[in-house]
C-alpha cells in the first residue's frame, strides 16, 4: 500500500537514496532539501531516474520552512537530515556546539512534534529518528556530535512509550561509518579552528585517532535498503 513520506536531508547521501528508493517503489514521496540549488539538482537526478519527487525547501531550523512541510499529511515522518561538527570536547567552539545541537536536536524535535500532532489525530503514522552508531557510544573527537545523537535517542525512546496506544510508531536507525560523504565534511569542519600545537589533547592521542581514519567506510546502498523496508 503507497505511503506519503516525507523525507528530510534529502539532497544527498542516505536523504536521497532513500526517497529515490521509495518514490520507486511508488509511493509519494516529499523530498526536503535544505537550500533551494539543492532542489534544482535533486529535480534533475530525479527526472534522469524516471521518478517522481515532491520536493521541498525544508531547513529544520526555520521555522517558516517547517510551518510549509506541516501542510503536507504524511503517513511516515524520516528524520534523516543532520550535521556534525568535530573536534576536542574541551576545545571545540561553542558556537559548533550549538550549531550541532540547532540542528541535529532542536530542529528534529520541532518538526517531529508538528507532525505528531497530525499523526495522533488521524491515529496513525510512523516517525523514524535516523541516529547513529554515535548515539549508542561516543566516539573521541566526535563527542558533541555523538551528543547530539545520543539526546536523539532519548528523545524517541520517550517519544514511543509517550504515544503507546496513539496508533503512532517511533522507531531509530542508527548508521555506522558509510561513505555519503557526511563523515568526510564532518571531519573537516575540526580542521577550520583548530590548531595542533595549542591543544590540551596529546599529540599520540590525536594520532591514534587520525591513524583510524575514515578509510574503510561502508556501502550506503545497504543502509539505503534498511530505510526502505
Amino acid at each position: 500500500m503507497a505511503k506519503r513520506i516525507l523525507v528530510t536531508g534529502a539532497a544527498t547521501g542516505f536523504g536521497r537514496g532513500t526517497a529515490l528508493a521509495l518514490a520507486k517503489r511508488g509511493h509519494t514521496v516529499i523530498a526536503g532539501v535544505q537550500i533551494a540549488p539543492q532542489a534544482t539538482e535533486l529535480m534533475k537526478i530525479a527526472a534522469d531516474e524516471g521518478v517522481q519527487l515532491k520536493i521541498q525547501v525544508l531547513d529544520i531550523t526555520d521555522e517558516g520552512d517547517r510551518q510549509a512541510a506541516w501542510a503536507n499529511e504524511v503517513d511516515v515522518l524520516i528524520n534523516n537530515a543532520g550535521v556534525m561538527q568535530t573536534g576536542p570536547v574541551a576545545e571545540i567552539p561553542m558556537d559548533n556546539v550549538r550549531r550541532n545541537f540547532e540542528t541535529n536536536v532542536f530542529g528534529t524535535l520541532a518538526l517531529t512534534q508538528g507532525f505528531a500532532r497530525q499523526m495522533v489525530k488521524r491515529g496513525s503514522g510512523k516517525i523514524v529518528m535516523v541516529t547513529s552508531m554515535g548515539g549508542l557510544i561516543t566516539v573521541p573527537f566526535a563527542g558533541v556530535y555523538c551528543a547530539t545523537k545520543h539526546a536523539l535517542e532519548a528523545l524517541a525512546e520517550a517519544l514511543k512509550a509517550e504515544l503507546a496506544g496513539t496508533g503512532v510508531e517511533v522507531c531509530t536507525a542508527n548508521p555506522g561509518v558509510y561513505g555519503t560523504g557526511f563523515n568526510d565534511r564532518g571531519a573537516e569542519t575540526m580542521m577550520r579552528w583548530f590548531d595542533m600545537s595549542k591543544s590540551l589533547t596529546k599529540p599520540e592521542v590525536l594520532m591514534a585517532a587520525a591513524a583510524g581514519g575514515l578509510s574503510n567506510q561502508h556501502d550506503p546502498q545497504s543502509m539505503i535498503d534498511a530505510f526502505v523496508r
